[in-house]
């Protein structure tokens, strides 16, 4: 499988490229490559996700900025607002706006990422849309993400052969 030239590669594939015209200091760690004419990748403002607490020492509230892992991006992001109080097995809504979840608690939260980061929803892009929240050198939480609002991506990078067939 390894360096071993293949024509297509399939959701799930883990593969090797090489892009034309993008020197390897442009590229970093989370950099998401995607089909600029089929639903291509743009960063995202912010995300409502549905978060599992699992070991926390006290409790979470709005304004909480852990370290979130998702595929390979390592980004601090802000719980901005917890919507809601859910029950963990049946999904029912518990509490609208709670003030705070703790250990064993699960909710829905919308977060904003610090830094430039491509999320997408787990029932789209499951690798791109599940993810573990880390503070204190461990796992706090776990999640997956049910809707994402994307930014304008007028300032994105595109390659020379993207912009001449995006022309066309």
């Amino acid at each position: 499988m390894h360096h071993e030239a293949l024509q297509e590669a399939l959701p799930g594939d883990n593969v090797g490229f090489n892009v034309k015209n993008v020197a390897v200091k442009d590229l970093k760690r989370g950099y998401v490559a995607s089909n600029s004419k089929d639903d291509p990748a743009k960063e995202a403002a912010n995300f409502t996700a549905q978060v599992i607490i699992m070991n926390h020492p006290g409790q979470i509230g709005n304004g909480y900025a852990p370290v979130l892992d998702c595929h390979t991006s390592h980004i601090a992001v802000k719980f901005a607002e917890i919507l809601t109080k859910i029950d963990r097995r049946s999904g029912k809504e518990l509490e609208k706006e709670p003030k705070f979840l703790k250990n064993g608690d699960a909710g829905f939260v919308k977060m904003v990422p610090s830094k430039p980061m491509v999320v997408e929803t787990f029932s789209d892009y499951p690798p791109l849309g599940r993810f573990a929240v880390r503070d204190m050198r461990q796992t706090v939480a776990v999640g997956v993400i049910k809707s994402v609002e994307k930014k304008d991506p007028s300032g994105a990078k595109v390659t020379k052969s993207a912009a001449k067939k995006g022309g066309k």
